[in-house]
């Protein structure tokens, strides 16, 4: 890998929220400037990022954002997680137009695992771990936690034993060598008990393995797959549950009482440490934070798309600290499977680092078209990209507001066809033309001074349009530059966002190599509406390019 990017810096910082005491004066922002910009790094990848909108500034003016736009002057291609508290809109925390924010995605890689009963029904779950010996063919003695309680223990009644966090609780004669049902309970559900706790239990009495399901009461759950030091499966849908449980009360004698006195019921976990590759992807992450941009800590929106572009971001494997001082479970583990978009920024730095490998000139704002351009909206099976919501395993059509430009494709970044660039004085013009800006602002936070104003911030010229309030009629403007070796013809093509009507001057063009073209899109409502519209604008080339600039309209009545 070194070798393949020979000739190119890189760096990375991480870091947590911004605190103002002790040794941590010394921010990662300040690092930022002072450190990555003194190296001359081409691209700096950033997993930090403020919480919340800055108090009494806008979130462009921030000290970070600032930061950022120095590094960008300086030629540095700068690329931010946009935030882990999606699925809720305005929960970016990338703002700025000259940093890439990158949203995440799932991937199609899983880790299934089985737990087969004693009738033959297999019940599909997730669980990074082997198997129980004889490799599913051999079962086991199936107990309920809550039956295993010691006689006269007050654990069951106090302490959720149903959730084996307390190995005390349980009579040892009846868990041991057997797979014990542990249950997500208030414990769980108030942060209280962990995973490790049950395999603590599990390896302290000797479970021959746990099966952690879901409780009816609180609803299905989001299992990750984390590495068990001892077989174990998680099912996180209360539907399976049932299903466990019937069989399990079936093949269970109780006295008058209700005490067990005889399990019947037999199980084994299959194998779970092989990855597996199906299903639907890419599909925006319930966790990535979705937009639309903003620009105050009111939260009013601007004319800037955020996220920026999507990248895999979920079930990542990454290197990982074996002290592992914040999460135990993982402890000794020189890798982990995480999740967040700071998984997904990683990749587009490293895409990043090939486009400017194979086009050691660009600046980083075509870096960035160049990927904008190029992505995809659709998934592998041809549908739009989906997305996780609130709701537990549903999925909803996705928009620019969760997936930016697209899915990157590295591939076809290298070779745009067009890209659409801006530079240091153009973001100066585009801070300048803000509504309600003070020019002395920009320049006491920036240093540059108010020049040449856009008629409007959307016409900083970025590879996609945003208006988040378009009255009647608005005359977008973009530029775009061949970047190939040869003369292209391009012709242009609208779909149009509902209740938008879209213009876009001159309808064909023939652009030599390096060569600029003026566009003018004009843009009127047909239909006010009470939310965000999308639509695209594509260009395609006489060469095979296809230029692609995503639409977020928001059409109001005048």
């Amino acid at each position: 890998m070194y070798e393949d990017l020979k000739g190119l810096r890189t760096s990375k910082k991480f870091g947590g929220k911004l605190r103002s005491s002790g040794i941590e004066k010394i921010d990662p922002v300040s690092q930022i400037n002072l450190q990555a910009v003194l190296d001359g790094v081409d691209i700096l990848t950033l997993s930090v990022g403020p919480d919340e909108p800055p108090e009494g500034t806008l979130t462009f003016l921030s000290l970070f954002e600032i930061f950022m736009l120095a590094a960008h002057k300086a030629g540095t291609f700068v690329v931010q997680a946009a935030g882990n508290q999606g699925p809720s809109p305005y929960s970016v925390i990338s703002y700025s137009p000259w940093a890439v924010g990158v949203a995440a995605c799932d991937i199609d890689r899983t880790y299934p695992a089985t737990l087969i009963l004693g009738n033959g029904l297999k019940i599909g779950g997730v669980g990074l771990s082997g198997p129980t010996f004889g490799g599913g063919l051999i079962q086991y003695k199936l107990v309920l936690a809550k039956d295993a309680v010691k006689t006269n223990s007050t654990f069951s009644r106090i302490f959720n034993a149903d959730e084996c966090q307390y190995p005390e609780a349980f009579d040892p004669l009846v868990v041991e060598d057997s797979v014990v049902i542990c249950t997500f309970s208030a414990g769980f559900y108030n942060g209280n008990s962990s995973l490790m706790g049950i395999i603590h239990t599990a390896n302290l009495i000797g479970f021959k393995a746990f099966v952690f399901v879901a409780n009816p009461t609180y609803g299905d759950f989001i299992a990750e797959p984390i590495p068990f030091a001892t077989p174990g499966i998680m099912i996180p849908k209360t539907t399976d549950t049932q299903n466990i449980l019937q069989y399990y009360e079936r093949e269970t004698v109780r006295d008058k009482n209700g005490f067990v006195v005889r399990y019947g019921g037999r199980a084994a976990i299959s194998e779970g440490r092989i990855a597996s590759y199906k299903g639907r992807v890419p599909i925006v992450s319930r966790f990535s934070s979705r937009g639309p941009d903003y620009i105050d800590q009111s939260k009013n929106p601007t004319d800037v798309l955020k996220p920026d572009i999507l990248a895999p971001g979920h079930q990542i494997w990454a290197a990982w600290s074996p002290m592992s001082v914040l999460n135990p479970i993982l402890s000794g583990h020189n890798f982990a499977l995480m999740s967040g978009t700071s998984m997904a920024t990683p990749h587009i730095a490293g895409i990043a680092a090939l486009i400017k490998q194979y086009n050691p000139s660009w600046t980083p704002s075509m870096v960035a078209s160049a990927m904008s351009t190029t992505a995809t909206t659709y998934d592998n099976l041809g549908d739009p990209i989906m997305a996780h919501g609130f709701d537990l395993y549903t999925l909803y059509t996705s928009a620019p507001f969760g997936f930016g430009a697209g899915l990157v494709n590295p591939s076809r970044a290298l070779h745009p066809g067009l890209i659409f660039s801006a530079g240091y004085e153009d973001y100066i013009s585009f801070l300048c033309s803000l509504p309600n800006i003070d020019s002395a602002i920009v320049k006491s936070a920036t240093g540059g001074v108010c020049g040449e104003l856009f008629e409007n911030p959307s016409d900083l010229n970025l590879p996609s349009i945003t208006i988040t309030s378009l009255n009647g009629s608005r005359l977008v403007r973009r530029t775009v530059m061949n970047v190939g070796s040869k003369a292209e013809t391009y012709v242009s093509a609208v779909l149009p966002p509902k209740g938008v009507m879209v213009d876009i001057q001159p309808s064909w063009f023939k652009i030599a190599p390096q060569g600029t073209q003026h566009l003018h899109i004009t843009l009127n409502v047909t239909q006010p509406l009470d939310d965000f519209t999308f639509g695209q604008i594509v260009l395609t080339g006489s060469l095979h390019h296809l230029v692609k600039m995503p639409l977020s309209i928001f059409p109001k009545r005048q």
